[in-house]
């Protein structure tokens, strides 16, 4: 590697330090270089599993999901994007079971502009919190103890609220997505989805392309009880196959 190159691409590993998500116009205009030279590094860079890569971008690699505050700064763009396909397939809905998470919040609000004389059935308070601007929507939290990290209320308590509960969809986050379904970094959020999931007549999973490939503790699901992924790339390898075989829709924006 040049010292040119190994020197650019040490910054754009501390840029990545102080903010964990960067397009790549910004990171060329910072580093004056260009689009494609940073494209480059980015893809040198995620071959040595420094990165992860986006579309348009990257975001900083970590061993386990960071809290629900650093992800609502994290893939803005491709969040809100894929809310807004979400919440198009929600036309007809009345009663929707709403899991944690930094994407489902970007779904919560765009619920709350668009849609009317709903019911929605949350563990979150920052889904509960967005909802509560629409006076349409009704908003059931369910009982459980609070996780600070993830903003939302866990354990067998919210077990037992949902158990006696019916929706017409369950959306749903992931940390991970790969071939044996989703999964999530919390053993307790985990149970939840897949409660929410039991009690919902339809499935759908609400994630970008960071999650592909990638597998976490909770695997709360197998594709075969999923309906749909609404998503900002398409899925690849093992991962497509799955999907595919299993009959899952697969939205993008």
């Amino acid at each position: 590697m040049s010292r040119n190159k190994d020197a650019r691409q040490q910054k754009i590993l501390r840029e990545l330090e102080l903010r964990p998500s960067l397009r790549v116009s910004e990171l060329a205009e910072r580093l004056l270089v260009s689009a494609e030279t940073i494209r480059r590094d980015l893809d040198e860079l995620t071959d040595d599993g420094l990165i992860d890569r986006t579309y348009g971008g990257a975001v900083r690699r970590l061993a386990a999901e960071p809290a629900v505050g650093e992800r609502h700064r994290l893939l803005v763009p491709e969040r809100e994007a894929i809310a807004r396909v979400a919440c198009a397939q929600l036309a007809c809905a009345r009663f929707v079971m709403l899991g944690s998470g930094a994407t489902t919040v970007h779904v919560a609000r765009r619920i709350a502009v668009e849609m009317r004389e709903l019911t929605v059935i949350t563990h979150s308070f920052g889904v509960a919190t967005v909802l509560s601007l629409n006076p349409t929507i009704q908003v059931i939290m369910t009982p459980g103890r609070y996780h600070a990290g993830e903003g939302a209320l866990h354990g067998a308590e919210t077990l037992n609220f949902l158990d006696g509960l019916r929706a017409d969809w369950a959306v749903l986050g992931a940390s991970g997505l790969n071939e044996q379904g989703p999964s999530d970094a919390l053993l307790d959020a985990g149970t939840v989805y897949a409660a929410m999931l039991r009690r919902s007549t339809r499935g759908m999973i609400v994630a970008d392309a960071s999650k592909f490939d990638r597998m976490f503790p909770s695997a709360w699901a197998g594709w075969d009880a999923v309906e749909m992924l609404v998503t900002d790339e398409e899925p690849r390898g093992r991962l497509a196959t799955a999907i595919t075989d299993a009959g899952v829709t697969v939205l993008l924006p």
